[in-house]
């Protein structure tokens, strides 16, 4: 059988002295792991709707910034939207009868 080999795999001048990376244990491997997913989650916000002057606010849907888009659903699960970015789906959320909507981001609580 004649396997064919990736020229990263021989040896060269450049990759001689590098030594293979040991594997890691179940703790540091779960470690890194937390950290990857932390930095790779979507971010969650609310689009809530003021109604009046301060007088009361009902959540109207719920988003995830993901990578390069944005999607939503509304708070009662009926319709889901997809938009660029959280900000243009406010638009959606606003209405004439006094209502103003906005983002509200959730907090990293870990």
């Amino acid at each position: 059988m004649n396997e064919k080999r990736h020229p990263a795999d021989q040896p060269s001048a450049g990759n001689a002295a590098i030594e293979p990376l040991a594997p890691f244990g179940r703790q540091e491997f779960d470690s890194l792991m937390q950290d990857f997913v932390r930095e790779t989650a979507p971010r969650v916000f609310a689009v809530v709707q003021e109604l009046g002057d301060c007088e009361d606010a009902v959540v109207a849907a719920w988003g995830l910034t993901l990578e390069g888009r944005t999607e939503l659903v509304t708070a009662e699960g009926i319709s889901r939207l997809s938009v660029r970015t959280p900000e243009s789906a406010l638009r959606f959320f606003s209405d004439s009868s006094g209502s103003r909507a906005r983002l509200v981001w959730l907090l990293d609580l870990s």
